[in-house]
């Protein structure tokens, strides 16, 4: 009876059972499938009772939003402990606890076996299969709101030298090793790696004897689910299986004069001040509820500033500002965006953006221009930290050489020779140097021109001292 009831994790007064033990969990795989690859799961466990009330609405193919996401972490922060563990591995899938966690009572296989045994004992627990991304791109500046404390990088050294006060909120950010060099090992040694880390930490805090809450998540999945059918145990597509939403596709925000001169498009534009996010995207290019007094264009120098009414309780301005320049080595003409400027609440925030840049006959292009160091970095403020982020998913520019309302070919934020190609590539020419060295020696042997003969005298060498 103890052995099955530690198989069961508490979320508030309801018992639902840990991840990699439901024999239904190939129907929760859909949540992970149903808006491709976007969602991650979460884990939160604590050393308190009864702060997360049962996730009723954590149905098969629901994703948490970040407003839901909040009314499951608020009872916490403000009842739980005040020290905070949130462990972020770069890649996590709820497939990944069916995979390699020790599913139907085999613990001996399982990759998890401090997590389990962690949420087994904890008083307190909660696991929502699938969170949108954004809700967890934000999780860091959300505690640090909530807490009222700066996010610490810490390791288990660090950890251990470290003095908790039960009383003083602390936020604790452990970053999962092997996260960046994990593509020579099977994703088996990853994951346990990963959890012998968690482990160390929370023995660390037992011996301690330090209340805290804790929470696992990923910057990214580790894997996609290309068909729903599929993971729900089917072979084959489904009679009547509905068909994935397309994507809705915005018109671009045209500065015009005369003529368009500045183009900009982004599928996702969301900023945050001070930890709160807004979703700029359905007032920019669908409803267009803003002014664009400020821009400018001419033939080297161009400003598209896009002002918006009651954002954070004020006018906030943002300015994107773009100069054209004749480079004599490539005897062409090449854009760059020198940075953005953010006008608001009496101050003026600088973002260098001098990674945006390209010939002046394209456009720019990227797939995530941010301020986070996980989506590449390309805003960089020249004060730190600052209370201003910025998201802009699937973006792109043009502000010179603008042909009606469409963009130019674009030049992407994405290099032609990833670190894949190169190993590729050196790989291909090390093996080639070695099939032309052995071809060398192979062509190099010679016979021998002179043998023994019975009938005639043997052959002698004389030695030579």
């Amino acid at each position: 009876m103890a052995a099955t009831a530690a198989t069961w994790m508490q979320a508030g007064t309801r018992q639902v059972p840990a991840p990699w033990q439901m024999r239904w969990l190939p129907l929760m795989l859909m949540a992970a499938a149903a808006a491709a690859e976007q969602q991650v799961p979460l884990v939160l466990w604590s050393s308190d009772r009864d702060l997360w009330a049962p996730a009723v609405d954590t149905h098969e193919g629901h994703i948490t939003s970040d407003m839901q996401l909040s009314t499951y972490l608020d009872p916490a922060l403000e009842l739980g402990p005040r020290n905070v563990l949130l462990f972020l591995q770069d890649k996590l899938s709820i497939e990944d606890f069916t995979a390699y966690g020790g599913v139907f009572g085999n613990k001996q296989d399982s990759a998890f076996s401090n997590l389990e045994n962690a949420l087994d004992l904890a008083p307190s627990s909660l696991v929502l299969p699938a969170v949108d991304w954004y809700a967890v791109s934000t999780l860091t500046t959300y505690l640090q709101e909530k807490l009222g404390a700066s996010p610490l990088h810490v390791d288990l050294a660090t950890l251990r030298e470290l003095k908790l006060n039960a009383s003083l909120p602390a936020l604790l950010l452990i970053r999962l090793p092997y996260t960046a060099s994990s593509g020579l090992m099977a994703p088996r040694e990853v994951l346990t790696g990963n959890d012998e880390v968690i482990g160390q930490v929370l023995s660390t805090l037992k011996s301690e004897d330090v209340p805290y809450t804790a929470a696992l998540t990923a910057v990214r999945p580790s894997r996609v689910t290309r068909d729903v059918a599929m993971v729900a145990g089917g072979l084959g597509r489904q009679l009547l299986q509905k068909q994935p939403a397309s994507v809705v596709i915005h018109p671009p925000v045209s500065y015009n004069d005369t003529a368009p001169r500045i183009l900009f498009w982004a599928q996702n534009f969301s900023v945050a001040y001070g930890g709160r996010w807004e979703d700029l995207t359905l007032i920019t290019f669908n409803l267009q509820k803003f002014s664009l007094a400020g821009s400018f264009w001419n033939d080297s120098f161009a400003v598209l500033a896009l002002t918006y009414e009651q954002l954070f309780g004020t006018t906030v301005t943002f300015q994107f500002i773009l100069v054209n320049r004749f480079y004599p080595v490539s005897a062409r003409y090449w854009f760059t965006m020198e940075r953005l400027e953010i006008h608001g609440n009496g101050s003026v925030v600088y973002f260098n953006a001098s990674q945006i840049t390209g010939p002046s006959i394209y456009s720019f292009h990227c797939q995530y221009v941010s301020t986070y160091g996980d989506n590449g970095n390309i805003l960089v403020p020249d004060t730190q930290p600052s209370l201003w982020q910025i998201t802009l998913k699937d973006f792109q520019i043009q502000a010179f050489n603008v042909t009606g309302e469409q963009f130019s070919y674009a030049s992407d934020c994405a290099g032609f020779f990833s670190p894949g190609i190169w190993m590729g590539l050196l790989t291909s020419l090390f093996m080639l140097f070695i099939f032309t060295y052995g071809l060398h020696m192979i062509l190099s042997l010679k016979t021998m021109d002179r043998f023994d003969d019975h009938k005639v005298p043997t052959i002698t060498l004389t030695q030579i001292v």
